[in-house]
C-alpha cells in the first residue's frame, strides 16, 4: 500500500510467475520460454526498476518495465 500508484514497484516476479503458470498449469512451455527470454533481454539491455538499479543502467517505472517486456515477447 505504501507504494501503490507511484509507478515504482518491480513487476518482474509477477511476470515470471505468469511464465510459471503458463509452463506448469497450462502446459505452454514455448510461451513460458518467450516470457522468460523477454525478461532476460530487458535486463541485458540495461533496464532496471529503482530497487535493482545499477550503475550504467536506465531506471524505469513499473509500467515501462512491463511495456518493455511485452514488446519483446
Amino acid at each position: 500500500p505504501d507504494i501503490a500508484g507511484k509507478d515504482i514497484a518491480n513487476p518482474l516476479a509477477t511476470i515470471l510467475s505468469a511464465a510459471m503458470l503458463l509452463r506448469y498449469s497450462c502446459d505452454l512451455d514455448k510461451e513460458a520460454l518467450a516470457v522468460e527470454a523477454a525478461v532476460r533481454q530487458v535486463l541485458a539491455d540495461g533496464y532496471r526498476t529503482g530497487d535493482i538499479m545499477s550503475d550504467g543502467c536506465t531506471q524505469v517505472g513499473t509500467k515501462e518495465m512491463g511495456t518493455l517486456i511485452a514488446e519483446r515477447v
